[in-house]
């Protein structure tokens, strides 16, 4: 299994890198033990922070409801849990 995320009881666990201020929102590979993900929101106010909330949402198709932010609020390195997805952590790098 891979280093960038755990998979506990219906519940995923993804180690990001996230590059805020990018042209698009994409998944860009592995950066160490995380995924990396470059994002087309500033780091002001939050912004970044909530639109990586919706674009996780929408990768593992779930409503932005169902992912949280557990750790890295003001951080590139951030910890996010993903409920009830059916989506296979290891498809987001096809």
């Amino acid at each position: 299994m891979a280093d960038w995320y755990r998979c506990d009881g219906g519940v995923v666990t993804l180690t990001l890198h996230v590059q805020p201020g990018a042209k698009h929102s994409v998944v860009s590979g592995l950066h160490g033990d995380a995924l990396k993900i470059r994002l087309a929101a500033p780091p002001i106010e939050g912004r970044a922070n909530k639109a990586l909330l919706k674009f996780i949402a929408e990768l593992f198709d779930v409503p932005v409801r169902q992912v949280t932010l557990r750790q890295g609020d003001q951080s590139r390195h951030k910890v996010v849990a993903v409920s009830g997805s059916n989506v296979v952590p290891e498809s987001l790098l096809g």
